[in-house]
């Protein structure tokens, strides 16, 4: 099949599974659709819970592997959706619809360039494609759960939308709950130790703290405090201040770094972090995946969102058709063009890598 009849059925997977609800762990039914797409194009797979995942033809253990990955799961639509987030439309060049950006455009485009190579002979890499699931909510059962299942990696891409431009870095991400404690006491009774005043001076030392360590992809740790709870009744002053704290961790520091300094530093009573598995990732730009993305005139840059290259030990580019601002938006879209685009590029760049 020619790259434009293979672009053809691309879109109209993607319309299927926009039409077809797959929050995260709840994608069962858009794994029958990736299935049906392997057993139209008669290529052998398996399904682990709700991802998707198949090698090429010709797979020789002797060879590196090259991950392809991208996800099937989505976030919930908001309440500013003007459209059904549910039924994929045409217009103007655009398909509407809830994960046609994030990331159906970059899933079936990876699909279609696995598809292309599947039956070739002779590549210098092995290709192993996932269609994850559980990427949005970081889940115990999305591509973290794959990685003892499918053969060893030695470097992936991943599909998420990057405007096809080589994301070579990506921050990662830990969230602490911090604890600000004070004396309880009745509301009309002086107390020197309010723990709601006490906030005050700990939220201004998380506004002004700066790690030291800056990336030249990736640029400085970025800490904000998100929520905060406290009290229950008009008349009683907390014993405590609850703050949740969201950092996005450059390639300077590992997440223990960064909650060792926090820990150590920060003037919270306690502050724990929840997870340190999602790390920085990155790709060196002496890559033969990314030297071939220069050559054809691909810009670099590195990207602060998170995607399921933080479960990759091995390196990793971000790559997809599709634009990071328009995720999680009402009325989500892609340009059809960017998914011709997307699988042209990918294909391309394979050519120049593995075969």
């Amino acid at each position: 099949m020619n790259i434009q009849q293979l672009t053809k059925e691309a879109i109209s997977l993607l319309k299927s599974l926009i039409e077809t609800q797959s929050f995260s762990s709840e994608e069962e039914n858009t794994a029958l659709l990736i299935e049906n797409w392997f057993n139209n194009f008669k290529i052998p797979f398996h399904r682990n819970n709700n991802n998707v995942w198949a090698t090429n033809k010709h797979f020789d253990e002797n060879k590196p592997t090259l991950l392809l990955n991208s996800h099937h799961d989505t976030v919930k639509p908001n309440s500013a959706y003007t459209n059904d987030p549910f039924k994929a439309i045409e217009k103007d060049g655009k398909l509407y619809g809830l994960g046609s950006n994030d990331a159906g455009g970059c899933l079936v485009s990876l699909i279609a360039t696995f598809t292309h190579f599947y039956a070739q002979e002779n590549l210098k890499y092995n290709l192993v494609l996932v269609a994850s699931a559980e990427e949005e909510s970081s889940g115990p059962n999305g591509l973290n759960s794959m990685l003892t299942i499918i053969p060893k990696i030695d470097v992936a891409i991943v599909g998420e939308p990057t405007l096809m431009n080589l994301a070579v870095a990506e921050k990662g991400l830990v969230v602490f709950d911090a604890v600000v404690a004070g004396t309880p006491s009745h509301a009309a009774h002086p107390n020197e130790n309010n723990s709601i005043y006490n906030t005050i001076e700990v939220l201004q030392w998380f506004k002004d703290f700066k790690f030291e360590k800056t990336s030249d992809a990736l640029g400085d740790v970025k800490m904000t405090v998100t929520q905060i709870a406290a009290g229950s009744q008009h008349n009683v002053v907390p014993a405590h201040v609850d703050l949740v704290v969201d950092v996005r961790v450059n390639d300077a520091y590992s997440n223990e770094e960064i909650a060792a300094i926090l820990q150590n530093k920060s003037p919270c009573t306690s502050i724990t972090p929840r997870s340190l598995r999602l790390n920085s990732s990155s790709i060196a730009t002496s890559h033969a995946l990314v030297k071939a993305g220069l050559e054809m005139g691909r810009e670099t840059y590195g990207s602060p969102t998170l995607s399921d290259q933080s479960v990759l030990s091995c390196q990793s580019l971000k790559l997809g058709p599709g634009d990071s601002t328009r995720s999680h938006s009402a009325d989500e879209f892609i340009y059809l063009a960017e998914i011709e685009e997307g699988i042209e590029i990918y294909i391309e760049l394979l050519n120049r890598v593995i075969v």
